[in-house]
C-alpha cells in the first residue's frame, strides 16, 4: 500500500502517461525502432506497474471535472445550482441554474455540459474498460489483477451511473476502443436493463475484491457498497439498497464523526468519508486550484470593516446560495448545529474598526415583494448566507482560487439511504435518520415518510451534488413540485429579475439533460435525443 504523498505523485504521472499513450498508440506501427525510454502499450497494458499506473490515472481523470476552469469552475458546482435548494444568482452557472441555458441541444450551456459531463464520463469509462480488458489477460499475479480490475470497474460503473442519471439515453459497452473500431458509429441507446446489468456487475466485482481500508483517496469496499445502494434505489430494489447501506454502516470501519463541525474539518480524512477527491498544495500531482468554494460564498468582505477570512467562508463571489426553503428547513430546530458555522454561514462579523466583533447588519433581505427594501440587492451579494462546506483551513482568504479536498460520498448519506430503503421496504428507519439528526443536535423524529427523507437530505447533504439526482429518482411529480415551488427563493424571488425565476422557467422534460447536438452528430443518425428537445 503506497503512502498518501506517493499516491499524489503517481496521480499526476499516471494521468500524463495514459493520456500520451491514448494519443500515440495508433502511431506505434509506423515506428521502425523504439528507444528503451519510450513507454508503449506493452508497458501500460501488460506489466504490473503499467496497469497500476493506469488505475491511478483514473483518479486524475475523475478530478478533471472539478479542476476544469470552464465558466468559473462550473463543472464543480453545476449540479448544486439546479436544485430546489439553491438561489443561482449570477454568472453562467446562474443562467444554467435558472433554466435559461442548458435547455437546448444547441445552446452554449449544452456544449459546456457536453465537455464537463458527457465526454468526461465517457472518457473515464473508456479508459477503465481498456484497463479491465488488458488486466484480464495480463501476466500478473491474481492479487494484482483483482485489485486493478476492481478499481477500474468501480470507475466504469460510477461513470455510467452518472451519465444515466443525467442523460437517460446513454449507451454502455465493455469493448476496448482501438484503432480499428474507433470510428464505429453507435446507432442506438442501451436499454435500461443493459445499463443496470453492467453497472451492477462491475460494482459486485469491486465489492468482492476491494478491501475496507486503503490509502486515503482510493476507493474501498465501502465506497462501492455505498454506490451499489444508490444504484439499487434507482432500480426500486429497496431490499438491496437497505442491505448494502446497513453493511457499510455496520461491517466496515466507517462511523459518523462526533459533530457537524468535524465533518468538513481538515483534509476530510475522517471516519465518515467514503470517497474524497484529492488535492494537495505544493506537491506534484496535487491538482489544480479551483473556485468551488468561491461560488458558494458571498462578497461579505466588500463591506467596510470586515476582511475575508476562512472562518467566515473565505473569498467568494456569490454565485450559488442556499435559498429560503433550505434555510427555513435548517431553522426548524433551534438546536440544529448545521445552520451556522459548520455547513453554512448565516451571520457575518466585523473584523476591524469601531464595531469589531459585532454582527454585520448593513443590508435588509426581501420580506415583502410589494415593498422590498432598498438594499436587498446588496444583501444577496454581501450578506446572504453561504455554504462553507468547501472552505478548508489552509485556504488563502485573499484568493478566489484554492486547492482543497472535496468530499463526494460520506456515511451520513449512507444512513439516510438506509432510512429511506427501510421506510420503503421493511424494518425501522428511525435509528438511521435519527443518528444523523442527533449528531447535529436536532431532536429525533418519531415518524418517517418520503417528505421526511427529502427534508433531512436537504439539511445534511445540500450543495454536495446529490440533490438533483434525489429529486429525479423520486419521480416526475416530486421534481416538478419541488422546483416549481422552491427553486430560487420561492415566493421571495426578487421581482426585478422577472423571467429569471427558475420556478417559472422549469419544464417537466428538463428532468433529463439535453444531449448536445455536437455529440449526437458523432452518433448514428437514429440515436435518440431525450424527449422534449
Amino acid at each position: 500500500m503506497m503512502n498518501t504523498e506517493n499516491f499524489y505523485r503517481k496521480l499526476k504521472g499516471s494521468g500524463l502517461l495514459l493520456m500520451v499513450l491514448f494519443f500515440t498508440i495508433s502511431c506505434e506501427d509506423f515506428l521502425e525502432e523504439n528507444p528503451s525510454t519510450v513507454i508503449d502499450s506493452d508497458y501500460i497494458y501488460t506489466t504490473e506497474e503499467g496497469l497500476k499506473s493506469g488505475v491511478v490515472s483514473l483518479y486524475k481523470f475523475e478530478r478533471d471535472r472539478y479542476d476544469a476552469s470552464t465558466e468559473d469552475f462550473m463543472g464543480a458546482v453545476l449540479m448544486s445550482s439546479r436544485s430546489d435548494l439553491a438561489f443561482s444568482r449570477t454568472g453562467y452557472t446562474g443562467l444554467m441554474g435558472r433554466y435559461e441555458r442548458g435547455i437546448s441541444p444547441v445552446d452554449q450551456g449544452a456544449n459546456f455540459v457536453s465537455s464537463l459531463f458527457w465526454k468526461h464520463y465517457y472518457n473515464i469509462a473508456n479508459k477503465a474498460t481498456a484497463i479491465i480488458n488488458a488486466a484480464e489477460v495480463a501476466d500478473v499475479s491474481e492479487e494484482v489483477r483483482n485489485q486493478v480490475i476492481s478499481e477500474a470497474k468501480f470507475f466504469r460503473a460510477h461513470s455510467y451511473f452518472y451519465l444515466y442519471r443525467m442523460f437517460n439515453n446513454i449507451y454502455v459497452t465493455t469493448e476496448t476502443v482501438t484503432v480499428d473500431n474507433a470510428f464505429d458509429v453507435v446507432s442506438d441507446k442501451s436499454s435500461e436493463a443493459e445499463i443496470f446489468a453492467l453497472i451492477n456487475s462491475d460494482l459486485n466485482f469491486a465489492i468482492d475484491h476491494l478491501e475496507w481500508t486503503d490509502t486515503f483517496g482510493r476507493v474501498t469496499k465501502g465506497t462501492a457498497k455505498h454506490v451499489k445502494a444508490k444504484v439499487a434505489m434507482w432500480q426500486g430494489d429497496w431490499t438491496e439498497a437497505k442491505n448494502q447501506a446497513i453493511s457499510t454502516i455496520e461491517e466496515g470501519p466507517h462511523s459518523l464523526v462526533s459533530s457537524t463541525a468535524d465533518v468538513f474539518a481538515g483534509d476530510r480524512n475522517n471516519s465518515e468519508s467514503l470517497f474524497v477527491i484529492q488535492s494537495l498544495d505544493d506537491l506534484l500531482g496535487g491538482g489544480n486550484t479551483t473556485m468551488m468554494n468561491a461560488n458558494y460564498v458571498t462578497q461579505y468582505f466588500q463591506i467596510s470593516g470586515i476582511e475575508a477570512n476562512i472562518e467566515q467562508g473565505g473569498r467568494g463571489f456569490s454565485r450559488v446560495l442556499p435559498n429560503l426553503y433550505l434555510l427555513n428547513l435548517l431553522a426548524e430546530d433551534p438546536n440544529d448545529t448545521r445552520d451556522d458555522d459548520t455547513y453554512f454561514r448565516l451571520k457575518y462579523y466585523y473584523t476591524s474598526g469601531d464595531r469589531i466583533g459585532e454582527q454585520v447588519d448593513n443590508y435588509e433581505p426581501i420580506t415583502d415583494l410589494n415593498n422590498p427594501s432598498s438594499t436587498y440587492q446588496n444583501y444577496y451579494k454581501r450578506m446572504h448566507p453561504s455554504c462553507i462546506k468547501f472552505a478548508q483551513e489552509d485556504d488563502n482568504p485573499d484568493s478566489y482560487l484554492n486547492r482543497s479536498n472535496i468530499t463526494v460520498y460520506r456515511l451520513a448519506e449512507t444512513y439516510l439511504i438506509a432510512a429511506e430503503a427501510i421506510m420503503r421496504s421493511t424494518g425501522d428507519p428511525l435509528p438511521y435518520i435519527n443518528a444523523v439528526r442527533t449528531r447535529a443536535g436536532a431532536d429525533p423524529v418519531t415518524t418517517v415518510d418520503e417528505q421526511t427523507i427529502l427534508d433531512e437530505r436537504a439539511r445534511e447533504l445540500a450543495f454536495e451534488g446529490q440533490r438533483w439526482f434525489t429529486l429525479k429518482r423520486m419521480g416526475q411529480d416530486v421534481i416538478d413540485f419541488q422546483i416549481t415551488n422552491y427553486a430560487g427563493d420561492g415566493e421571495y424571488f426578487p421581482a426585478n429579475l422577472g423571467s429569471k425565476d427558475p420556478r417559472n422557467n422549469w419544464q417537466p422534460h428538463f428532468i433529463n439533460w439535453p444531449i448536445a447536438q455536437r455529440d449526437l452528430d458523432l452518433l448514428g443518425p437514429g440515436y435518440p435525443q431525450n424527449d422534449g428537445y
